[in-house]
């Protein structure tokens, strides 16, 4: 490193220091200018990776690695996230209430009391969450509360080192384009945090919600059930180390549902998530101890929350599995899910992405039901003109968009459980229901090539090697149609994707698409084949033979891609 180059990087770091309001992170800020100082090359090469950038506010929010910089979350960023909110809504004339929720992560409930002063400094008003509540509780108090926006602190389902800041505008669904970028344009307009006025560090200069606003939430939640259905089902259930646990307990109850047993190694929340490597029920390993506890209880169902409980798993007894549980698929529990709405005889739209199964589609068609597919993640999905019932393949579903416009892991898991419980008065199960839909509408297996690196560049070389060297055949399927989502269509808005379309014998029809991950350093590849299955004694030959293709189509992909 040149030494002018390292004098002004000092300098920047060291005019961070000064702005820092949070003593911990000035402390390791310091540490590295010391290190830095006597020409440590770990140092320098830390304070250059933090100081290189910021971290950009997008359709995500925020979300990054805890610690001092511009490139970690932290106080100082978050102020400045808070006051480029803030500034845009001043602007917006679209009310002046901001809500503000949190989870149990390292640090949350400062960045959301930091949120509170800065909105109250800009002469907006704001009102928090009276503690650590699920994501979907905060989506929900927006629209009950007719605020102008929503903060949620939360990292979800990241590492416990990372947090986030999610933002959602007053309809109670996530920010999408041009609003990111207006908003981070005023972020990067923030000269100085002297510049930020704030209030003063008392809950008397904001609203600190009462109780009233997750008893709100519950009464809603139940409305997703039939009052008179049947409640006899046997739960397992982990929140994950998050703060799902009172609230899915309480809804239960509320329901009339017995109370599931939870996961005692996982039932308190706990920002350093010990007992799993990754916080997401997807990730393997996660869901051992759930498993563990189901051995011992053999309930009907396992259920799962991630740490702030906007997205729902589900695991199903299968004596095929080595544990005695089989994960069901984001895709399966998705159909399942549209399945019971129809059902139930509901009208709109359904929806979901177009990483996504297509099984949907030929639900909602059907039932004689609007059915639209959108870009990836719920910020798309809750925008679906006359949304019904909307999910994403990564165990996200809404099943009450009037009442939560986003994924809500409690009503989910609700609606599932009524689901399970009135078919076991039949004698069936949800692998019943999932084979009858295989027998209806053909066999719908997916799955998922994910590859997780160190370096971003990496994920940008394979994005560029594929569209220069686009596959022609993969598992022996000819690829017969090839889209660069990045031009962008009619139906959808431009994003960095690939997707693929294959042909050949014995299936009905296959594709994949490429994406970089919005949230996680990933390149994901979904994966889908649709099998035709005529009768039931086929199913078991059509799904060993979708389990080979996708398998195969895995390693070609990986092969193409580079990765």
């Amino acid at each position: 490193m040149a030494q002018e180059s390292t004098t002004e990087l000092l300098a920047r770091a060291h005019q961070w220091l000064a702005e820092d309001p949070d003593a911990e992170t000035r402390e390791e800020l310091a540490a590295l200018l010391a290190a830095a100082a006597q020409a440590e090359e770990p140092a320098l090469a830390e304070l250059a990776e933090r100081f290189a950038d910021r971290l950009q506010f997008g359709t995500a929010g925020l979300r990054g690695e805890l610690g001092a910089g511009p490139m970690r979350m932290n106080r100082a960023v978050v102020m400045r996230a808070a006051a480029g909110l803030a500034g845009y809504l001043r602007t917006a004339d679209a009310g002046d209430l901001v809500v503000i929720g949190y989870d149990a992560r390292h640090k949350s409930y400062d960045f959301a009391r930091d949120t509170a002063a800065v909105m109250v400094g800009a002469g907006l008003r704001a009102a928090v969450l009276p503690r650590p509540l699920p994501t979907p509780v905060l989506a929900f108090a927006i629209r009950h509360l007719g605020a102008a926006a929503g903060v949620m602190v939360t990292a979800s389902h990241n590492p416990p080192r990372d947090n986030g800041y999610k933002v959602y505008l007053g309809d109670g669904s996530q920010i999408v384009p041009p609003a990111d970028a207006e908003i981070a344009a005023r972020i990067d307009a923030v000269a100085s945090l002297a510049d930020v006025p704030l209030a003063t560090d008392s809950a008397a200069d904001w609203q600190v919600l009462g109780e009233d606003v997750l008893e709100a939430y519950l009464a809603r939640a139940v409305t997703v059930l039939d009052p008179q259905g049947p409640r006899d089902l046997s739960v397992v259930y982990t929140p994950m180390h998050g703060v799902g646990r009172d609230t899915l307990l309480a809804a239960f109850e509320r329901a009339g549902f017995p109370a599931p047993t939870v996961v005692a190694e996982q039932g308190e929340p706990d920002p350093d998530f010990p007992t799993v490597a990754f916080p997401n029920p997807e990730e393997p390993g996660a869901m051992d101890l759930a498993f563990k506890a189901a051995a011992a209880t053999d309930p009907d169902l396992v259920i799962a929350n991630d740490p702030d409980a906007d997205r729902c798993a589900v695991a199903v007894p299968d004596a095929a599995e080595a544990s005695g549980w089989r994960m069901l698929r984001g895709d399966e529990v998705g159909a399942l899910l549209g399945a019971a709405l129809v059902a139930k005889g509901v009208q709109g739209t359904f929806a979901t992405t177009i990483v996504s199964a297509t099984l949907l589609g030929e639900i909602a068609a059907a039932a004689g039901l609007d059915y639209q597919e959108t870009l990836t993640g719920f910020k798309w999905i809750a925008r679906a003109e006359g949304l019904r019932y909307g999910y994403e393949e990564a165990l996200g579903y809404c099943v009450d968009p009037q009442g939560v416009r986003d994924k809500d892991g409690v009503t989910a898991a609700l609606l599932i459980a009524e689901l399970a419980a009135s078919l076991k008065t039949a004698g069936r199960t949800l692998s019943d229901l999932l084979d009858e839909l295989a027998l209806t509408h053909g066999l719908h297996a997916t799955d998922q090539l994910s590859a997780r690196v160190e370096d971003l560049s990496l994920i940008a070389d394979a994005m560029r090697r594929l569209r220069e060297q686009p596959p022609t055949e993969l598992a022996g399927l000819a690829v017969t149609r090839a889209d660069d989502l990045s031009t962008g269509s009619a139906e959808l808005p431009p994003t960095d994707g690939l997707r693929y379309y294959l042909a050949g014998e014995a299936v009905r029809s296959a594709r994949i698409v490429v994406r970089p991950s919005g949230t996680e350093p990933k390149l994901k590849c979904y994966l889908e084949v649709v099998l035709p299955v005529g009768s039931a004694d086929g199913l078991a030959a059509a799904r060993e033979r979708a389990a080979e293709l996708l398998t195969a189509l895995k390693r070609d992909m990986a092969v193409a891609a580079g990765i």
